[in-house]
């Protein structure tokens, strides 16, 4: 019979082991995260977009040597906590703020964009888990819905390829759109919630929502802010769907794929915290702290994303991609300013 001090000893050892395990790769992963931060903070450049390219460029860490393990740990543990912790920003007074006709077209947009981008992999010869990450990340909340949707897709020789390139592909779209549809909006003469709503529902990453709403008025971005993280509170949905539904499926898919558990365990906390937060539980200095701890555990995750790939491996993806992806931030940005148009004035 084990004794305590035997028991804390055991435990301790297996702590022991853990960190020496998955410590190297970690703190690897958390100084590319931290480089990636000053460049954005000190030039401007997207600090998502900087993490994946610089974890590209360490690739050789990846390969083999005692960074292995804990870049495998980072990209795919930490990555989940990450978006778990988003669920704190979520609550049931925001959606309450936009009204139902706003909250409707915000939904329409992300189903018809996942849906659109389903046909256009068929057309395209491109596969169902390529649609779904794609038409995810450009629906929902770009990299972060990207990271998600990986974590539930059934996984192949070309599930991380597909990762970086999505990642790659919303991040640079994001920050394109960032500078344009501001043009758009003012060439339109929306005014400023119209031009909110249109950026909160368009564009791919939350900090380009910031950066262009605010761009326009303090109005614009305070209402495309809302509007966006309405969007990011379809992630828990989505992803539950995709993962039902893959698991009902699971006999179509190839053989040796892994499917994913019923209840993904980062949505449910996702959830959790979504409810927490709805009944005014998580104080404000929480909230921001967790909106950090979240923000920083997704860079970190996406450094150690990028130091899994090599760049050979990205360019493999095909032209066919690029035009659906493409296709699909068009089409989201012509739906939504449609609806605003001609039903949520």
């Amino acid at each position: 019979m084990a004794t305590p001090l035997t028991a804390q000893t055991s435990v301790f050892g297996r702590v022991q082991t853990f960190l020496s395990d998955n410590g190297p790769g970690f703190a690897v992963s958390v100084v590319v995260a931290a480089a990636a931060q000053f460049l954005s903070e000190h030039y401007g450049a997207p600090a998502m977009l900087m993490a994946l390219l610089l974890g590209i460029a360490f690739h050789f860490l990846a390969e083999e040597g005692r960074c292995v393990t804990g870049i495998g740990f980072t990209s795919k543990t930490v990555l989940r906590i990450g978006v778990a912790l988003l669920g704190a920003r979520i609550s049931v007074e925001l959606l309450i703020g936009l009204g139902p006709k706003l909250i409707g077209l915000v939904v329409a947009g992300v189903i018809l964009t996942i849906l659109f981008g389903l046909l256009g992999a068929r057309l395209l010869g491109r596969g169902w888990r390529f649609a779904l990450l794609t038409g995810g990340a450009v629906a929902i909340c770009g990299a972060s819905a990207a990271m998600a949707i990986a974590a539930v897709l059934p996984k192949n020789e070309h599930s991380e390829r597909n990762l970086i390139f999505t990642v790659l592909s919303v991040t640079i779209l994001s920050t394109v759109a960032m500078i344009a549809y501001p043009i758009i909006t003012s060439a339109l003469a929306l005014d400023d919630i119209a031009a909110g709503v249109f950026l909160g529902g368009t564009i791919h990453d939350v900090a380009q929502v910031v950066g262009a709403g605010f761009s326009v008025s303090n109005e614009t971005g305070e209402t495309a802010t809302l509007v966006k993280l309405i969007r990011v509170t379809m992630l828990a949905p989505v992803v539950l769907v995709f993962a039902l539904v893959i698991r009902a499926f699971a006999e179509d898919a190839d053989a040796g794929d892994k499917r994913p558990p019923l209840m993904p365990f980062f949505v449910v906390m996702f959830l959790v915290l979504a409810a927490i937060n709805s009944f005014g539980l998580i104080p404000a200095f929480a909230q921001s702290f967790l909106a950090d701890l979240s923000k920083w555990a997704l860079l970190v995750s996406i450094a150690a994303v990028g130091m899994k790939t090599s760049l050979k491996t990205i360019f493999d993806v095909g032209g066919q991609a690029i035009v659906l992806i493409v296709a699909q931030t068009i089409f989201i940005a012509g739906f939504i300013l449609y609806g605003i148009t001609h039903f949520a004035s």
